[in-house]
């Protein structure tokens, strides 16, 4: 874990050294302090010796001074170590999100990796910059101030070692007690942040159902949740307060009588109990300092074995060693295929698929809920991986192309739409970032979605809200369908992409495609039979295998499944997944 997360310190390593060693000298200034006060009060102020104090006093601003720049320095080097740590981290762990297969994104909820982005890094940031600062300072600063206590009187600096191992021991046990619940808050936060991503996502639900009062109560459990943890943790830690207090109080008393009675026997200068009354403050301030950076590393070791998994995360899907960069054809081959969700296969999603689909056709997908066809067509753009068996695109086996190239060819509208903030065209440039405005425009003719952009004040330069909350669902699908259409792809692939769409654009789309881009395999999952009738193929899937595979006309006298579906919405029901005659 600590190794994975050093490896991006990077280009500031150098300001991760040099932040411990103004620190290192900030504590060497500030003892000399005390040591100088000590000299002028016995040999400046109590011999009235002018000069002497005057000499001294100019050192001890002298020091003081430098304390201060190297004070200031050490928390200028640990701000930029720090604060470089944490962009390097979010940078990468994003970086690495991007090459997550899908099977890698499942493995992982959308609020968990915000909150890993976020809560996570932030508290390894303060962790790092507090063992960049305060974990270097506070034991040296303890050992000075202790070397200097024994210099001028061992007897009273032995008070001190045996608080502070006291002391020691006593944080430990704090601490220790406080680290359980420092490893189940942070999970919480997961929590927290999906509810709230949830209920902002789906806003117009909540208002549509009357939910409010329910969503808040959802997120004030959630709160709570956190609030309670915290709590329970922060009873342990806040302990080392009165602790310490009590300790500091303890040694300034014991100090204090002990020194009186030695200066009376002159034994002890004034000046040296001064020197170690703060001396006192020092060492145990210190301890203090190091109780918080060892809260500050348990608080933050879970959020970085958090981190530590996003980044050791690889991609279960990766290019050959010599991939190929060019998709000859739109010709589809599945040989023998099953696939499962599980590594281990123990529950096939496909079981046996065999097709061949020829450059150009247009091949309808039609089967229940449940009857894995958006799997089919994620295996032909290798968004998964087969689990026995092959599909080959032009030929060649997908896993031999170099991914972006096969993904570039192989355009997919998922079952899901989604747009980005941004315009129109903008949106449409995803497809094709270099396309030109008559490319863009060309595009959504076909998909017909030059009908309502034109419509718009500002046409093709509407702005779309974050997720396309402004368009309609059918207006979302034509773009999303526009937007894949851009890059021109040898297979095109609409995953019940016009399922919100009314029966005369559906049937305008598909009649563009025919007319428009002969050359593009188009494989069209639809729940309507009128989607998919004028296929040149029909696929239909039952229970994650091929029941039946012809036309229109061939289906509806072979196949009983086709035929009582055709049935059934010619009849008004409509429902694919209700059989003729249920009601």
């Amino acid at each position: 874990m600590i190794k994975t997360l050093a490896a991006h310190i990077k280009e500031f390593k150098t300001a991760s050294v040099i932040t411990p060693v103004f620190m290192i000298l900030e504590v060497i200034f500030e003892t000399l302090i005390p040591f100088l006060m000590a000299s002028i009060i016995d040999k400046g102020v109590d011999a009235g010796d002018m000069h002497h104090i005057y000499v001294v006093g100019a050192f001890m601003v002298a020091a003081a001074l430098c304390g201060l720049f190297c004070g200031v320095m050490g928390g200028k080097f640990g701000a930029r170590a720090s604060t470089g740590f944490a962009r390097n981290l979010r940078q990468v762990m994003f970086e690495n999100i991007q090459t997550f297969s899908f099977s890698n994104l499942d493995k992982f909820s959308t609020a968990g990796l915000v909150t890993r982005l976020t809560t996570d890094v932030t508290n390894v940031q303060n962790a790092y910059q507090m063992i960049l600062r305060m974990a270097f300072r506070a034991p040296v600063s303890m050992i000075c101030a202790m070397s200097m206590a024994f210099m001028i009187n061992a007897e009273l600096a032995s008070v001190y070692l045996i608080a502070v191992c006291l002391l020691g021991v006593v944080i430990a046990v704090i601490i220790r007690g406080a680290l359980k619940y420092f490893h189940q808050a942070f999970p919480k936060y997961d929590e927290l942040n999906a509810s709230v991503q949830e209920n902002v996502s789906a806003i117009r639900v909540v208002k549509a159902y009357v939910r409010e009062d329910y969503e808040t109560e959802k997120l004030k459990k959630a709160s709570q949740g956190i609030y309670d943890i915290f709590t329970k943790a922060e009873a342990k830690v806040v302990l080392n307060m009165p602790v310490m207090q009590f300790t500091v109080y303890t040694c300034i008393m014991l100090i204090s009588w002990l020194g009186a009675k030695q200066i009376v026997n002159s034994t002890l200068t004034t000046g040296e109990l001064m020197s170690l009354l703060t001396y006192c403050m020092n060492i145990l301030m210190s301890l203090m300092m190091l109780s918080m950076v060892f809260v500050m590393l348990t608080m933050s070791e879970a959020s970085a074995k958090r981190i530590s998994e996003v980044l050791n995360e690889k991609s279960d899907l990766t290019n050959p060693q010599n991939p190929l960069y060019e998709v000859p054809s739109g010709e589809i081959t599945f040989e023998h295929v099953d696939f499962s969700y599980h590594k281990d296969g123990s529950k096939p999603i496909l079981k046996d698929i065999n097709l061949q689909i020829k450059a150009g056709e247009t091949i309808g997908i039609i089967g229940g809920t449940g009857s894995s066809k958006t799997s089919l067509v994620n295996l032909i753009s290798r968004l998964y991986d087969v689990t026995n068996g092959s599909v080959k695109v032009g030929g060649r086996d997908v896993r031999e192309y170099d991914m972006d190239s096969l993904r570039n060819q192989v355009a997919v509208v998922l079952q899901k739409n989604v747009l980005f903030s941004g315009t129109i065209l903008e949106n449409l440039r995803w497809g094709d970032e270099s396309a030109t405005e008559e490319e863009c425009k060309r595009v959504c003719r076909l998909a017909c979605a030059d009908e309502f952009i034109e419509k718009m004040p500002d046409g093709y330069h509407t702005y779309i809200e974050q997720g396309g909350t402004n368009v309609s669902g059918g207006q979302k699908q034509r773009l999303c369908i526009a937007r894949a259409l851009l890059k021109k792809p040898k297979v095109l692939i609409l995953d019940d992409s016009t399922s919100a769409v009314d029966t005369a654009t559906d049937a305008k789309i598909r009649k563009a495609f025919a007319e428009e881009i002969p050359d593009t395999t188009k494989l069209i999952i639809a729940q309507r039979v009128s989607s998919v009738q004028n296929a040149d193929h029909i696929i239909v899937l039952e229970d994650g295998q091929i029941d039946g595979f012809g036309t229109h006309e061939e289906l509806l006298e072979t196949n009983e499944i086709y035929r009582e579906v055709f049935e059934s919405q010619t009849g008004g029901s409509g429902d694919f997944d209700e059989k003729a005659g249920e009601a």
